[in-house]
């Protein structure tokens, strides 16, 4: 699961201080369900970018299931960890906890400004209603753009 966030503008590295994340050093967080890395791909003074990316385990969550009488192989072959869900809630909620209250100590005012960010989420699954994710981020006042493939071609039933 990845998502990356994108800041453009001036002295877009600020972008550090309003996540409380180094842009400069890697992070790693351990979660429940596996690991989350932090880290800039992207820094310059016109655009930085973050990127949250989980790693996520499914031995684990395998092993952790209630109810589980036999376990088998669909235990241990998902797509949970490739597909954006409720796991990258819980990282976003956890890695960038701080800087969703809007707290900024000595960067108060840049955080209190509008900011010209961009955020992608890498495969989120919206299963044909492509129509309902922009019912629920237009609104909002996002720009909602998707980009859809074919997993396989043989099983076109994947999406």
């Amino acid at each position: 699961m990845l998502l990356t966030i994108s800041y453009t503008g001036q002295n877009t590295t600020d972008l550090g201080y309003l996540l409380y994340k180094n842009p400069y050093r890697p992070q790693v967080f351990e979660l429940n369900h596996g690991k989350a890395y932090v880290f800039y791909p992207d820094i310059s003074n016109e655009r930085t970018t973050v990127a949250l990316l989980l790693e996520i385990d499914p031995i684990d969550l395998a092993r952790g299931k209630a109810g589980t009488a036999s376990g088998g192989l669909f235990d241990y072959v998902n797509d949970r960890p490739y597909v954006s869900s409720s796991f990258l809630s819980t990282a976003i909620s956890k890695v960038f906890g701080t800087a969703m209250t809007g707290r900024a100590d000595a960067y108060q005012e840049l955080s209190d400004s509008p900011l010209d960010l961009t955020a992608n989420v890498t495969m989120l699954p919206c299963r044909g209603e492509q129509e309902k994710l922009k019912s629920v981020f237009e609104p909002l006042g996002y720009d909602v753009a998707y980009e859809t493939f074919m997993a396989d071609e043989n099983f076109p039933g994947w999406g």
